[in-house]
C-alpha cells in the first residue's frame, strides 16, 4: 500500500501572509463592534431615561445622534465583515490544498466545497465546519513514530460555536430594530444587538487564534515533509 497522489492542483504554498492579513482585518471588525456596543449602550441609557421619566426627559438631538450612530456603525460592522470574511475563505482554501498534499484521502468534501460551503444556505451551518476539521486533522505534525501529534481542537470548536451565535443574534437583532417603532421594542432589538456584539467580539479573537494556530501547524507539517513515514509502506 501507497500513500494516495494528491489531486491536479494541489500544491504547498505558504498561508502566512493570508493568515497575517486575516487576522488584522478580524481585528479592525472587533475595534468596529467595541465602537456599536459604545453605540449600543448609549441608545440603551436614552431609551431607559424616556421610559422612566418621559419622552421630555431627553432632547430629540440626542436620540438623532444616537440613532446615527446605531447605523453609520452598523455600515462599518458590515463592511469590515464583509473585507475579512473575503479574506477569512481565501486563506481557507489555500490552508485546505496544503492539507490535501498531507493528506490526500483524508477529505469527506469535495476541494470547492472550501468556498462555496460558505455560500449556500443552510448547509454553511455545518459544512465548512466538517471541512475545517479534516484540514485539522490533516495538517498535525508527525511525531518521530509517525503518528500525528494530539493537539486540541478547542479553540476551533469554540469560535465556531460563537460564530453560529452571533450570526443569529445579529440577525435576530437587526430585524427586530428594523420593525420597532416604540419605546420598549427599539430597547429590546439594541438588547440583542449589545449581546450580538460581545459575542462577535469573542468569536473574531478565536478566529484570529484559530487562523494563527493553524497556519503555524501547517508550516510545522510542511517542514517535514509531504508524508509522513508511516503513511509509505515499505
Amino acid at each position: 500500500m501507497y500513500a494516495p497522489a494528491p489531486a491536479p492542483g494541489a500544491y504547498l504554498s505558504s498561508p502566512r501572509g493570508l493568515a497575517f492579513a486575516t487576522v488584522a482585518l478580524l481585528a479592525v471588525c472587533a475595534v468596529v463592534d467595541v465602537v456599536s456596543l459604545y453605540s449600543g449602550f448609549t441608545m440603551l441609557g436614552l431609551i431607559n431615561q424616556v421610559l422612566a421619566g418621559g419622552i421630555e426627559s431627553v432632547s430629540m438631538s440626542d436620540l438623532d445622534r444616537a440613532d446615527a450612530l446605531q447605523s453609520a456603525v452598523t455600515v462599518a460592522q458590515l463592511a469590515a465583515n464583509l473585507a475579512a470574511a473575503v479574506l477569512f475563505v481565501l486563506w481557507f482554501r489555500r490552508v485546505r490544498v496544503n492539507a490535501e498534499v498531507f493528506s490526500p484521502g483524508g477529505h469527506r468534501m469535495s476541494r470547492g466545497w472550501s468556498i462555496g460551503g460558505w455560500f449556500v444556505p443552510v448547509v454553511n451551518l455545518w459544512f465548512p465546519k466538517k471541512i475545517a476539521n479534516d484540514i485539522w486533522d490533516a495538517s498535525l505534525p508527525y511525531t518521530p513514530d509517525g503518528v500525528p501529534r494530539e493537539v486540541s481542537r478547542a479553540g476551533l470548536n469554540a469560535w465556531w460555536g460563537l460564530w453560529i451565535a452571533t450570526t443569529f443574534l445579529g440577525w435576530i437583532g437587526e430585524r427586530l430594530y428594523g420593525v420597532a417603532q416604540k419605546f420598549e421594542s427599539i430597547r429590546a432589538a439594541t438588547g440583542v444587538l449589545i449581546v450580538a456584539d460581545i459575542a462577535d467580539i469573542a468569536a473574531a479573537v478565536l478566529a484570529g487564534l484559530f487562523v494563527l494556530k493553524l497556519t503555524a501547524l501547517q508550516g510545522e507539517r510542511a517542514a517535514q515533509g509531504p508524508v509522513p513515514p508511516a503513511a509509505v509502506a515499505v
